[in-house]
């Protein structure tokens, strides 16, 4: 009797699947969105041309084989890894777990932000953990951190970000972040554009400014010659009259 194998089982391992998303919102409102997002793109221009990466509710897989084992920071810093996006990230492909992870929490989402996801990045070795609450409903001072002591958060008392070498303060419903070397702020992206317009227009101004003084200074060489000019045709005259200019 010949047996059909085409509906026989096979020994093929299934490959797993790591989901880049779960159609779960981003935010839970648009100022914690906005926050989220001026928080990835300033934090983004601040490390650009280094090795490191900046990613924005993008999985963090932190368990080969087990996909179920994921969280979705809002935005992760991550460095010795190459730039870039990702669309999702793998601790063990990557060779590097986050160095800081910022939550934008609510009073909706705070006892997970602060028991499981802190439990949770202090098991895989996140060395800050920062929380903002952009409306302010739990936290009084809106921006509180952790940092890595050992094996166990502490509270971050100086507002400023070892890994990243900043400052940080909350700025109405934005973090606001300074260089610890020089002091500068970091725009984010609105004041970059004015900042971008302001010199934009210090730029034309200087360039109508030169403009006038090359004009200036034509009419001036331009008048300097025409004087020149007559003085020379002064002394011809003199000259034909039988007088010598230079001796009068």
């Amino acid at each position: 009797m010949t047996v059909s194998l085409a509906n026989q089982p096979t020994n093929q391992p299934t490959e797993l699947v790591y989901p880049s998303g779960d159609g779960q919102p981003v935010a839970e409102t648009y100022v914690h969105f906005y926050a989220l997002l001026v928080t990835l793109e300033v934090l983004r221009q601040y490390l650009e041309g280094q090795q490191a990466t900046v990613l924005g509710n993008q999985f963090l897989y932190y368990a080969q084989g087990f996909p179920r084992l994921r969280v979705a920071p809002d935005v992760m810093v991550i460095f010795d890894v190459a730039p870039g996006g990702r669309d999702s990230y793998k601790t063990w492909e990557e060779g590097q777990v986050p160095a800081v992870i910022f939550e934008m929490t609510s009073e909706g989402t705070r006892e997970h932000d602060q028991s499981f996801k802190k439990t949770l990045y202090e098991q895989l070795g996140v060395k800050e953990y920062w929380l903002f609450d952009p409306k302010g409903e739990w936290i009084t001072e809106q921006l509180r951190g952790y940092r890595l002591r050992g094996e166990q958060y502490e509270p971050i008392a100086e507002g400023r970000s070892e890994p990243l070498q900043l400052r940080l303060a909350a700025d109405g419903q934005l973090i606001a972040f300074w260089r610890e070397d020089t002091g500068e702020k970091l725009l984010i992206p609105g004041e970059l554009a004015e900042a971008l317009r302001t010199e934009t227009q210090a730029r034309q101004q200087a360039e109508v400014r030169a403009e006038q003084e090359r004009q200036r200074a034509e009419q001036e060489r331009q008048r300097a010659e025409q004087a020149a000019l007559q003085v020379e045709q002064l002394k011809e005259r003199l000259r034909s009259m039988g007088i010598d200019p230079d001796a009068v």
